[in-house]
């Protein structure tokens, strides 16, 4: 993944263990966590990478 990449991910919630869809424009892809912007939040966001199950790349940058 590359920083501007729009990407749909499915996310396992760490407060409730639910499954999550969401698209989200990558900003950082380094370390533990991702950093992008999520259209459904409206808002920039951390994703831990260990909790993102499959993903799928929507739109390069």
């Amino acid at each position: 993944m590359r920083q501007g990449d729009i990407i749909e991910i499915v996310y396992l919630t760490q407060k409730e263990g639910k499954l999550s869809q969401r698209y989200i424009r990558v900003i950082d892809d380094s370390g533990d966590y991702l950093k992008a912007y999520c259209y459904t939040r409206r808002q920039v966001r951390l994703f831990k990478k260990k909790n993102i199950l499959a993903v799928r790349k929507v739109r390069s940058a």
